[in-house]
C-alpha cells in the first residue's frame, strides 16, 4: 500500500531513469489524489505546445504555458496554484499548494493580468492509476517517492533540468542516477 511508505496526495513521484514510456520518461509527477480507489497526479515537467490562450477562446490573450498532465483525458484542463486568496474553492493538497478552484475567477484573473505563472500551473490531461496499480509500480521500482520538496519545484519552468534537480535533492542514495544517460546503451 502506497500509504505505508509515507506517500499520499501532495507527494512527488519521480520516474526511474530508464523508463521508456514516453508519457513518463524522466517525469516528475505531483500526486494530487491517492486512495483505495486509485491515484491521480500531474506531470510537472512536460510542457505541451500550447499556451492557455490557445485552448480557451474566452481568454483574450494568455501566454501562460499548458503542461501535458498525463495520458488520461488529455482533452480536459486542470490547474494547481498557490494563491487561495485569489482563487477560492481549491483543495489544499500540500502545504500551500491547491488543486482546482473557481475557474470563472481564474479566467477573470488571467484576463486582467492578475496571475503570474509562478502562482499557477495548467495541465491538459492527467496521470491516473487504478486501484492497486501505483502500489504495484512502486514495488517494481518504477517510481521514487519524494515526501519533502520545495514549492518552487512545483512551479518551476526549468523543464529540462527538473527531473535531475529533484533526483539530486533526494540525497546521496539517489543522486548518482541523475547522471545516467537517457539511453542506457550509451553507458
Amino acid at each position: 500500500m502506497l500509504s505505508t511508505i509515507s506517500a499520499a496526495a501532495g507527494r512527488l513521484l519521480i520516474s526511474e531513469p530508464f523508463m521508456m514510456d514516453p508519457n513518463f520518461k524522466r517525469s516528475v509527477i505531483l500526486l494530487t489524489e491517492y486512495s483505495d480507489m486509485g491515484a491521480m497526479g500531474f506531470v510537472l515537467n512536460h510542457p505541451s505546445e500550447y499556451m492557455l490562450g490557445d485552448l480557451l477562446p474566452d481568454i483574450a490573450y494568455s501566454e501562460l504555458p499548458v503542461y501535458f498532465g498525463g495520458p488520461v483525458a488529455n482533452n480536459t484542463l486542470h490547474f494547481i496554484h498557490r494563491c487561495p486568496e485569489k482563487i477560492p474553492d481549491g483543495i489544499e493538497i500540500w502545504d500551500g499548494i491547491y488543486w482546482g478552484g473557481d475557474f470563472e475567477a481564474v479566467k477573470e484573473l488571467v484576463n486582467t493580468y492578475q496571475l503570474e505563472d509562478g502562482e499557477i500551473k495548467f495541465f491538459a490531461g492527467y496521470s491516473g492509476w487504478t486501484a492497486g496499480q501505483l502500489d504495484a509500480e512502486l514495488l517494481e521500482d518504477t517510481w521514487i517517492v519524494a515526501n519533502k520538496f520545495s514549492q518552487e519545484i512545483i512551479f518551476a519552468h526549468d523543464e529540462q533540468n527538473l527531473w535531475r534537480e529533484v533526483v539530486i535533492g533526494l540525497g546521496p542514495r539517489y543522486s548518482h542516477i541523475a547522471n545516467f544517460p537517457e539511453n542506457p546503451t550509451l553507458n
